[in-house]
């Protein structure tokens, strides 16, 4: 076997792509535009941070296509510190 094998070259591309996602899944923040279903799917710790503001919705239906920012706005919630307090639970689990 040679390194030039063709398995072993797609076996350590898909571990390269498969490193370089959870990076970027590491490193990417919570904002305002995503969808309130994706962040309490992707990290159900922040489910108490939503409850804690007053939005109470995260296992509405609206939930999978409302943005927090929106959700923020219905419920008069200030949507920056929502945000800032869901990255800092999100980035203490890291």
């Amino acid at each position: 076997m040679s390194g030039k094998d063709p398995d072993i070259l797609l076996v350590r591309k898909l571990y390269m792509c498969s490193y370089i996602y959870e990076q970027m899944e590491k490193n990417m923040s919570i904002t305002k535009d995503n969808t309130i279903e994706e962040i309490v799917t992707k990290h159900p710790e922040t489910t108490m941070v939503f409850m804690k503001h007053g939005l109470h919705c995260v296992g509405c239906h609206v939930a999978a296509f409302e943005s927090i920012e929106q959700g923020a706005q219905a419920h008069g919630i200030n949507v920056d510190a929502l945000v800032a307090d869901l990255n800092k639970v999100v980035s203490s689990k890291k």
